[in-house]
């Protein structure tokens, strides 16, 4: 049998983890990164796994994620060395019965806890697995530069970031059509940044968290991690464009809106008024 390091899902999270570490998106130990493991994947590993260890309380209850697995990055842990090391630097965990629950069954093998952030992706991989009809399995937070510098020149309004990241490139509202969810500064690893992601997540898919970085939720992790690169590279350009003395001609709400029928994707008109 082989090796669950070996195991598609596995190779494909350290790969993401990899690209965004080149990226310059997770400095230090900064960021982090969960995936919701479909049955079919996990079951030929089942043996490898560990089921000894205490259930310890999540924070928040996530009745609809009930004996789910889950991938994790670690608490204090490195992007970069996740390629490298992954046994040392991720978990699997397993949320118990009740929902409220977890127990790392697989992973940090020389101890940790999964990321601060566990009860944020928690209760956002809850509402999107709902919300998506359980086509949502990955959650990923990032810290990119362009996108938090914005941060501190734009208004922190979910209807002026959409719009103007929209206008950078014509792929935007067409990859991120719903728009972007921002939120102002909150302690990370709170309950309220939990709380407050989780309403803007029912409607968006990528959430500003300002002077601090972007979380984003994705099919599987090509799908997310484009959605971020999309992002901050529509940031990087609205940087530019401020520092050439602004926009001088741009993309009209009809423009934008025209790109609906031929893409197939609902454009938020509310963005576009």
């Amino acid at each position: 049998m082989s090796s669950i390091i070996d195991a598609g899902f596995v190779k494909a999270f350290a790969k993401l983890c990899d690209d965004a570490y080149n990226k310059g998106w997770h400095e230090r130990n900064g960021g982090n990164l969960s995936y919701r493991i479909k049955d079919e994947e996990l079951k030929p590993y089942l043996s490898q796994l560990s089921f000894d260890g205490e259930f310890k309380p999540i924070g928040v209850t996530v009745e609809n994620l009930k004996n789910e697995f889950f991938l994790v990055t670690g608490s204090g842990k490195y992007f970069q060395n996740v390629k490298a090391d992954i046994e040392n630097n991720v978990a699997i965990i397993e949320i118990d019965e009740s929902g409220s629950a977890y127990r790392i069954v697989w992973g940090l093998a020389s101890g940790g806890v999964p990321t601060s952030e566990l009860p944020t992706h928690l209760i956002n991989h809850s509402i999107k697995k709902e919300k998506t009809n359980g086509l949502h399995r990955v959650i990923m937070h990032s810290h990119p530069a362009n996108t938090i510098a914005l941060t501190f020149v734009l208004p922190l309004d979910s209807k002026v970031f959409s719009r103007e990241l929209w206008e950078m490139m014509t792929e935007c509202p067409i990859v991120f059509p719903r728009g972007v969810g921002v939120l102002p500064w909150m302690v990370p690893g709170s309950a309220d940044i939990a709380l407050k992601t989780a309403e803007r997540i029912k409607e968006h898919d990528v959430i500003i968290w300002a002077h601090h970085g972007v979380f984003c939720s994705g099919a599987d992790f090509d799908e997310t991690f484009g959605l971020m690169h999309t992002v901050e590279k529509a940031a990087e350009i609205l940087v530019k464009v401020l520092s050439c003395g602004g926009k001088r001609q741009t993309m009209s709400a009809d423009d934008i809106s025209s790109l609906s029928g031929p893409y197939k994707v609902n454009i938020n008109t509310d963005y576009l008024k």
